[in-house]
């Protein structure tokens, strides 16, 4: 089994800036495709932004522009940089790893935004 760790939530005000991270196996990080996921309280999760491990990007309307993904394949790390958060970010984000029939998640981490 894979490990996938998340680290990097907490409380920010408005306006504010976390920077969350992902770290993952060694054997299997620098082929997968990275995703950070998010779901709040009596929501859905929904997809907030990929990157593929030739380093292409997407991300979900509702953060563009504010949400950077990016990867070191050396460190086995990914990371999303928030910027300009808002208190509808508020939600547990979890970092999902997809490799060939492989599909692997950490535990999330929980990031809360204040008015």
């Amino acid at each position: 089994q894979v490990q996938v760790v998340e680290s990097g939530g907490g409380l920010v005000q408005a306006g504010g800036s976390l920077r969350l991270s992902c770290v993952a196996s060694r054997s299997i990080f620098s082929l997968s495709t990275v995703g950070w996921y998010r779901q709040a309280p009596g929501k859905q999760r929904e997809l907030v932004a990929t990157i593929s491990r030739g380093g292409s990007t997407n991300y979900a309307d509702s953060v563009k522009g504010r949400f950077t993904i990016s990867r070191d394949n050396a460190k086995n790390t990914a990371y999303l940089e928030m910027n300009s958060l808002k208190p509808e970010d508020t939600a547990v984000y979890s970092c999902n790893l997809k490799f060939a029939r492989r599909d692997d998640w950490g535990q999330g981490t929980q990031v809360t935004v204040s008015s």
